[in-house]
């Protein structure tokens, strides 16, 4: 059990390149914006608007821990910029309604 934990652990923790990384395992908001993105696609009506905002939601606590606690300054870079997607995005719609 122990070895399988480890594995998990190790796999959470990849990143790419090691000393500068660009591309990391999906931490919890952004693996959750993601699903609720694909799922979204595929569901209608109110279940449909909840996925959306469920998305947006993630996304915005995942660029914000991006932008603060991003690990070098493309990371945070990185989370600046969906965070300006989020902002933008949800303006745009407000302007539709």
């Amino acid at each position: 059990m122990s070895s399988t934990v480890a594995r998990v652990s190790r796999v959470m923790r990849w990143s790419w390149p090691r000393g500068f990384p660009l591309v990391q395992f999906p931490n919890p908001p952004l693996a959750a914006a993601l699903l609720a993105s694909i799922t979204a696609q595929v569901t209608r009506g109110g279940v449909h608007r909840a996925l959306i905002a469920l998305f947006y939601s993630a996304l915005s606590v995942w660029a914000y821990e991006e932008a603060r606690h991003g690990v070098n300054w493309f990371r945070r870079l990185l989370g600046l910029g969906f965070a300006v997607y989020v902002v933008l995005s949800l303006a745009g719609a407000l302007r539709r309604t």
